[in-house]
C-alpha cells in the first residue's frame, strides 16, 4: 500500500531541469493568475533560486578544496581546464539567478504570466516548463524563425 502512494506521488511530481514541483491544478472557476498561482510559482522561483546559489557555494569551496599546484604542466593544464568548464557554468547559472530575480520582481508588481509581445496568457503549463517565459508559445515560435531565417 505504501509503495502505490509513493508510486502515485512520484507520477504526480514534474521532475524538469530546474527543480521538483507538483503542477498546479486550478479550480474550474479559478481566475488565471490568482494568488494561489501566483504563490505557486513565487515557491518555484525561490526554490530554483536556491539550489542555483548551493550550487554556486559549492563550486567555490570545490575550487578552493582542489586548487593544487601541480608540478606536472599537463595535471596543472587539465585542473585549469575544469575550472573554467566550472567558472563558464556558474557564470550561465548567474545570469539565470538575475532572470529569476527579474521574474520574482514581475510576479510582485502583478505583472506575471502574459506575453509581452500580445498580452495573452502564457499559460500555466508552459510557465511550470519555463517559469522564467515572458512569451507565449506562439510569439516564441515566430522569434525563434526570424532568427534563424537572420542568422541561417
Amino acid at each position: 500500500m505504501v509503495a502505490k502512494a509513493r508510486s502515485r506521488k512520484k507520477a504526480s511530481t514534474v521532475d524538469s531541469p530546474f527543480r521538483n514541483f507538483t503542477p498546479y491544478k486550478p479550480t474550474k472557476r479559478e481566475a488565471y493568475m490568482s494568488e494561489k498561482q501566483q504563490q505557486h510559482f513565487r515557491d518555484i522561483l525561490n526554490r530554483w533560486r536556491l539550489e542555483l546559489m548551493e550550487e554556486v557555494d559549492r563550486t567555490v569551496h570545490h575550487m578552493q578544496d582542489e586548487a593544487a599546484n601541480f608540478p606536472d604542466p599537463a595535471d596543472r593544464a587539465t585542473q585549469e581546464e575544469e575550472f573554467s568548464i566550472e567558472l563558464r557554468t556558474r557564470d550561465r547559472e548567474r545570469k539565470l539567478i538575475k532572470k529569476i530575480d527579474q521574474t520574482i520582481e514581475r510576479l510582485d508588481q502583478e505583472d506575471y504570466g502574459y506575453c509581452d509581445t500580445c498580452g495573452v496568457e502564457i499559460g500555466l503549463q508552459r510557465l511550470e516548463a519555463r517559469p522564467t517565459a515572458t512569451q507565449c508559445i506562439d510569439c516564441k515560435s515566430l522569434d525563434e524563425i526570424k532568427e534563424r531565417q537572420l542568422h541561417g
